[in-house]
């Protein structure tokens, strides 16, 4: 039975877990993150449909059934599990898509690497993409794809699936022209990007890099475009964009631009908070710390998060103020570097030594200054330490999003003080009203930024935790969910509309 909306997304939906020699398919553990919420979506279709990749060694004889069906909380739906080889991995994730988009998506042009990208296998694993939601969808079905590395589905899609509504959504930063046009498969990747109804992001800079990119590649005009509301221009000034473009025209074509920044489980992850056993493990957290204060920072280990430089301004902290040695300590999670990709373990390595020399410079028996936990910690445990700490430093050099931010707002109390140092060019510092702004690229901006954090009276702080609250559950993900689902509509009304304006009458 064909599906009338097609997620395409290079995770599986579920968690493969062997018992008994039997693989079972067990439902993720926390409703917080992009797959969960991706399928909350499959309640809003007749039938859904979930495509994504599914490693073995041989194409033609896998190991496994391609296209299986689920059943969970979030209904009965498809999940075909497009085989890759371990070399199409490597190629199309690891290398061209973590080696040559991910550094100019994030602006970092000195560390891309074009030498090793294999084209020719990107194009073949879209393409495989490509046919496998073109065969779950029916011939109206809304077909959404996710992210860059699947940058050259949807040109595929349309000629397999010409009546299709196909929407895009990226979850990274979009740099403008100067940077984008580094990619010599730019009008490629663009020319596809315009075969979709609607291309989609999470704030309106990355919106307007975009259409900036689109008209510095073709004879593009913005036909509509809108002031940027001011929920949308918080504490972020870098990021900030005061006009949203709504739709481009290419020879006649036109392609929607949708602004749209995904959320966290807000009422989820505030539930987690108030249950026993996190109030308790606060409790406990905050007797070991004594009268410490404890900032805390999460992230992964890759060198867009800028954990180099909040090391670093952590150890100018401790070299300027001998007053705060034993009363402050720094939690730095950093989930660990796939060591197989030589970018990110050197930037494991950095932390790691890094965290030796300041805890050996200026520790002592009864202090550690740093932290440092490389490992993913389980929901539940991050609650609890986002409720006891007094600090969130979150300055990512470049980031999409951050969901960190938001989750730490959810997690407090709405009595509970709390500061949250905030880098400018992560995509959330234009949606959260009340954050301390630092630009990681300065030290100075770093150090006042954290003494001023560190240094806040409490009633200002409570102040402040108000309005990150308020603004991160504006923006939490039953808002993006509502607005996608009258987005999605909105597209396939008009793409009957232009079929059979009839047909669209009586379908409104």
């Amino acid at each position: 039975m064909k599906s009338d909306l097609v997620i395409v997304y290079h995770r599986q939906p579920y968690e493969e877990v062997i018992t008994g020699g039997k693989t079972h398919y067990r439902e993720n553990s926390s409703p917080n993150g992009i797959v969960p919420t991706l399928k909350g979506f499959f309640g809003t279709a007749q039938r859904g449909a979930w495509v994504a990749w599914k490693e073995c060694e041989d194409t033609s004889d896998p190991g496994f059934d391609p296209v299986i069906e689920i059943s969970d909380s979030f209904g009965t739906y498809t999940v075909s599990r497009l085989p890759l080889t371990r070399e199409q991995v490597k190629s199309f994730y690891h290398v061209t898509s973590k080696e040559a988009f991910w550094p100019i998506l994030h602006g970092f042009k000195e560390r891309y690497n074009y030498d090793p990208v294999d084209w020719p296998t990107f194009r073949s694993v879209n393409w495989a993409f490509a046919e496998a939601a073109a065969e779950q969808a029916t011939d109206d079905a809304v077909i959404w794809v996710h992210d860059y590395n699947l940058w050259l589905v949807p040109g595929y899609l349309r000629q397999l699936k010409p009546d299709a509504t196909i929407c895009f959504f990226h979850h990274t930063p979009f740099p403008g022209p100067d940077m984008f046009n580094v990619l010599p498969w730019r009008a490629e990747i663009i020319d596809s990007l315009l075969a979709c109804d609607s291309v989609g992001f999470h704030i309106p800079r990355y919106a307007q890099n975009f259409a900036a990119v689109v008209r510095s590649l073709k004879a593009a005009r913005l036909t509509d475009e809108a002031e940027t509301p001011p929920r949308m221009l918080a504490t972020g000034g870098a990021l900030n964009d005061r006009l949203i473009p709504l739709e481009l025209d290419v020879a006649g074509a036109r392609t929607r631009i949708h602004t749209n920044p995904v959320g966290v489980n807000f009422d989820h992850i505030q539930t987690l908070a108030a249950k026993p056993d996190v109030q308790d493990r606060v409790a406990e957290i905050r007797a070991e710390l004594g009268d410490c204060k404890l900032v805390l920072s999460v992230s992964r280990t890759d060198y867009t998060k800028g954990n180099i430089e909040q090391l670093e301004a952590f150890e100018r902290l401790l070299q300027r103020r001998r007053d705060l040695h034993g009363k402050v300590r720094l939690m730095l999670v950093s989930v660990g570097a796939n060591r197989n990709m030589t970018a990110y373990a050197e930037i494991q390595e950095q932390t790691e030594s890094l965290t030796g020399r300041i805890n050996g410079t200026y520790g002592s028996f009864d202090w550690q200054p740093v932290s440092l936990i490389s490992r993913a910690i389980p929901l539940a445990q991050l609650v609890a330490y986002y409720a006891a700490a007094d600090v969130a430093s979150i300055t990512p050099l470049a980031d999409g999003l951050n969901l960190v931010a938001s989750e730490f707002c959810a997690a407090r109390d709405g009595q509970l003080p709390g500061a949250l140092v905030l880098s400018e060019f992560a995509g959330c510092a234009v949606l959260l009203d009340g954050a301390v702004p630092v630009n990681p690229f300065s030290a100075g901006s770093m150090d006042s930024g954290l003494e001023q954090a560190l240094a806040m009276t409490a009633d200002e702080a409570t102040a402040r935790m108000k309005a990150l609250r308020a603004s991160a559950k504006a923006w939490d993900i039953a808002a993006w969910t509502q607005r996608e689902i009258a987005h999605f509509q909105s597209l396939r009304l008009a793409r009957r509309k232009a079929a059979s304006p009839q047909q669209a009458t009586d379908a409104a």
